[in-house]
């Protein structure tokens, strides 16, 4: 990774300090023009009114600019993904350049961009944040997944579309509510979020992404993905030979890279998951991962809002 040294030694030469967090951030010659003030994880930081050439550093950053009608100028890769969220179509991705992966930014290929706002979690990259806030204005969220809704907010705000995102997410609860009502019996429907990593088996808990989507519409989780009593309930683990544990009334399975893919086609090729009810029944469906899990925006909550209408409405 490449740090960009002789940038930052210019940037200090020419008197441009960095501050501590809960101070104004300093600019790198970018924010000329209108600006507005951003109060966000790492401080308060001046970006402009109207952004022109933004860089995003995590999956939920893509979601939130694209939904909004902005098209990033660069954006970083999960380590696993081969590219950037698909469900908006290529067109809308043609022209992002890559600028490295979620945990380990290339701040050369950013400055190179020159950014005019850098969109990031802290949660990932507080490391880099003064190195990133010497090449642009920079905003970070908190924390990812818990928090996608207030997330995109505030990045709807860094970008200028503060009210555009409060309407685009308030169009999606009303949708997700919505849909569990026709439903009928939507808390009585136990959906079971099942997504296997290139090392181990994951089910899905009420404070993540797709699980929030779910609890939106009213749908039930089983008793064992309420994780219920745990500090941390966005997920857990199980193993193969415990693969009974994720069973439900309706099974929703991803997974994340090819070798994930690869043993999930051998897990779910063996005869403990072919022994699960929802599995005998039909009812265990494979989905898009960058869609229930890397996506972590209001655009893959409606892809996942079209999952749960294919499968569940009939």
């Amino acid at each position: 990774m490449r740090r960009l040294a002789a940038a930052l030694t210019a940037a200090l030469a020419l008197g441009v300090g960095l501050t501590a967090c809960g101070e104004s951030d300093p600019v790198a010659g970018t924010t000329t023009g209108e600006t507005r003030e951003i109060v966000h994880a790492m401080g308060t930081t001046k970006v402009p009114a109207d952004p022109k050439r933004v860089v995003v550093l995590d999956t939920d950053k893509i979601d939130t600019a694209l939904s909004l009608g902005v098209t990033p100028v660069g954006a970083a890769v999960a380590s696993q993904a081969k590219s950037w969220p698909t469900y908006f179509g290529e067109e809308k991705l043609a022209g992002i350049k890559e600028v490295g992966v979620l945990t380990e930014p290339d701040l050369e290929a950013i400055n190179a961009l020159k950014p005019d706002l850098i969109l990031g979690s802290k949660f990932r990259q507080e490391k880099f944040y003064n190195e990133l806030a010497a090449i642009a204005p920079t905003v970070f969220t908190e924390k990812v997944g818990v928090t996608w809704k207030e997330n995109f907010l505030l990045d709807g705000k860094a970008l200028g579309k503060e009210q555009q995102a409060k309407d685009l997410l308030t169009a999606y609860e009303t949708r997700a509510k919505e849909f569990g009502a026709k439903l009928g019996d939507a808390a009585n429907r136990k959906v079971s979020i099942v997504r296997f990593m290139p090392t181990e088996i994951r089910v899905y808990g009420p404070d993540s992404f797709s699980g929030i989507v779910i609890g939106d519409t009213g749908l039930g989780r089983p008793e064992r993905q309420l994780l219920t009593g745990k500090e941390d309930r966005r997920m857990d683990r199980v193993s193969p030979e415990r693969i009974g544990e994720v069973d439900g009334d309706v099974i929703f399975v991803t997974a994340y890279g090819e070798q994930a893919a690869a043993e999930q086609a051998k897990v779910t090729g063996g005869t403990l998951w072919k022994a699960l009810p929802a599995v005998k029944a039909g009812k265990a469906h494979v989905v898009s991962d960058e869609i229930w899990m890397t996506g972590i925006g209001v655009g893959a909550a409606n892809k996942i809002l079209d999952d749960l209408e294919k499968y569940l409405a009939a």
